[in-house]
């Protein structure tokens, strides 16, 4: 698709026009892989799906989860200096209390992670209405966002692998309702001088729709610019970021994953 269709597609798939949004994306910014610019303005929006009405309750999590927050603490995190200090809320969850971003004490390598969050009432938009977002090893980006009729650059709205890929849709339920995220995370690889044997990769379930699919991650999360990869160990914590607004999260448990499956042993000769 040629940009002047790119830019029509995004006209027709939301009601404003690029020049009537505020901060819609950019123009200058590094080209991407897939020849779209990293926030890029022209790049049409994922198209918007229903997902269905929210769960009344959060669904308990498996037997062998390791469970992060079940709403009656914040042991399981920790502050930039010490302890967590996000505020326990009504209804099981903890909110974004300005005072930074929480990651585990614990650290995992693959793994499935589940988190439920929520947006405050609308305030402000684009980037500054209901921003977070969830990290793996601190650094590997779900963007956490308020994407409904919310307009941004579609590779910064809700399940986005924040300025690498647009979600496939956009299944953002309104704020004052609880999304779901179920995430599988494969870590990068790197041999043993450092060089990348195998990228990240990322599948997204959001509200019960596969928003990415085992996509691979050209690195670390990084604002208006390429990612590059940097060697690390197989483990890192889970991060949760303040960006200030008070988003709440609930029931969050993550299952590590041995996923080199064994070989049958060869038969005697």
């Amino acid at each position: 698709m040629t940009r002047i269709a790119a830019a029509f597609a995004v006209a027709l798939a939301c009601p404003l026009t690029l020049a009537q949004e505020k901060n819609p994306g950019y123009t200058n910014t590094p080209v991407l892989p897939d020849g779209f610019r990293v926030h890029d303005a022209f790049r049409p929006r994922p198209p918007v799906v229903d997902p269905g009405p929210a769960p009344a309750q959060p669904a308990a999590p498996p037997k062998d989860a390791v469970v992060l927050f079940d709403g009656t603490n914040l042991d399981a995190w920790q502050g930039r200096k010490g302890e967590a200090k996000w505020k326990l809320v009504d209804g099981g969850a903890m909110e974004v209390s300005r005072t930074g971003d929480i990651r585990t004490k614990a650290e995992f390598g693959d793994c499935q992670l589940h988190l439920e969050w929520m947006a405050p009432p609308p305030k402000g938009h684009s980037q500054g209405r209901g921003n977070s977002g969830v990290f793996f090893f601190g650094r590997y980006e779900v963007q956490v966002l308020d994407s409904f009729e919310n307009p941004t650059y579609a590779d910064g709205q809700a399940a986005a692998i924040y300025g690498q890929k647009p979600p496939y849709v956009n299944v953002t339920r309104p704020p004052g309702q609880w999304n779901v995220y179920d995430i599988v995370f494969v870590a990068p690889r790197f041999t043993e001088d450092g060089a990348l044997q195998s990228p990240a990769r990322l599948t997204v379930v959001h509200n019960g729709v596969v928003v990415q699919l085992d996509e691979e991650l050209l690195g670390p999360t990084s604002h208006k610019s390429l990612p590059k990869y940097r060697p690390h160990g197989p483990k890192g914590p889970i991060k949760l970021q303040d960006h200030g607004n008070p988003m709440r999260f609930r029931n969050i448990w993550v299952r590590p994953l041995t996923l080199e499956r064994p070989k049958a042993p060869s038969e005697p000769k």
